[in-house]
Formats: structure tokens, C-alpha cells, sequence
């Protein structure tokens, strides 16, 4: 893999959610949770092991409509809780090999009763393979935090 040093597919999103701090950070951390709604639209999460601290392990596999199965696994760089979560991942292939590496840093900002989010995700390593998963990386993670703000309003 080579650094990413071609097209850039580094994202920056804000959401505010109407749902406490504590509760947006429980919804991240919390495995159970996390499979509640992670992924973009129409996936599932039939595997998902979080150790959250620093130098713990992330390993989420997500499932598309058509039954493919995209494993991704990690490491928690940096834990502030309930502030500030930095994830190391990457999308694995068949035979279990990073196809492209993204460092996640998601910051979680009280405001009363909501919470504003406010999610980075930078690629610092990618494969030949790589662009046509990155291209929708985007829409994806738009998706998630859809899926996480009617998650955590029952909607």
C-alpha cells in the first residue's frame, strides 16, 4: 500500500443530534450499540467487538443487502471520554489484508440536552483496490449518522 498521495477522499461531517453527550458516546462505544447502527443504509452488523481504550481492538463486520460480508478491523488511538474518540481501521479483502487504512477522529460536543458531532476521516494508506470502496466513503458514513440519529430518537 502506498500513502495517500493521489485522489483524496478525507471527509469532514457535523451533525447535531438531539440526544445528551453521554448517550452519543454510549452509542459508540457500547459494541451492542454500535451494530444498532453501523453502516450505510440496508447493512447489518452480524460481528462487532469493541475494547474501547487506547491500544484496544475494533472489529466490525458489515453485511450488504446482497449478503457480501465487508470485514474492517482497528485500533482505538486515543480515548477521552466522552469527548474525543480516534479509531485506526482498515477494510480487509478476502484474505484478510488492509486494502486502505483510515485514521476516524469523531469529537462529541455537549450543547445542552443534543449533542454536536463532528467526525475526520483522513486515508493515510491505500491499495490498487481501494478507490472504488473510497469513492463512497462519503454517502456511507452520511448514511451511518443518519442511521445514529434515529437510533438514538427511536425514529
Amino acid at each position: 500500500m502506498t500513502p495517500n498521495d493521489d485522489i483524496t477522499y478525507d471527509l469532514h461531517l457535523d451533525r447535531t443530534l438531539e440526544a445528551p453527550r453521554a448517550l452519543v458516546w454510549e452509542a459508540w462505544t457500547d459494541p451492542a450499540q454500535l451494530a444498532g447502527w453501523w453502516g450505510p443504509e440496508q447493512f447489518t452488523i452480524p460481528r462487532c467487538e469493541a475494547d474501547v481504550r487506547p491500544g484496544g481492538q475494533l472489529r466490525i463486520d458489515m453485511q450488504g443487502p446482497d449478503g457480501t460480508v465487508y470485514p474492517m478491523n482497528g485500533t482505538f488511538a486515543e480515548v477521552v471520554e466522552p469527548e474525543r474518540l480516534v479509531l485506526l481501521t482498515a477494510a480487509l479483502d478476502d484474505d484478510g489484508a488492509p486494502m486502505f487504512e483510515i485514521r476516524i477522529t469523531v469529537v462529541f460536543t455537549a450543547d445542552g440536552g443534543r449533542t454536536h458531532l463532528a467526525l475526520d476521516a483522513v486515508v493515510l494508506t491505500q491499495g490498487p483496490e481501494a478507490p472504488q470502496y473510497l469513492a463512497g466513503m462519503e454517502a456511507g458514513w452520511s448514511q451511518s449518522l443518519d442511521k445514529l440519529h434515529r437510533y438514538l430518537t427511536g425514529g
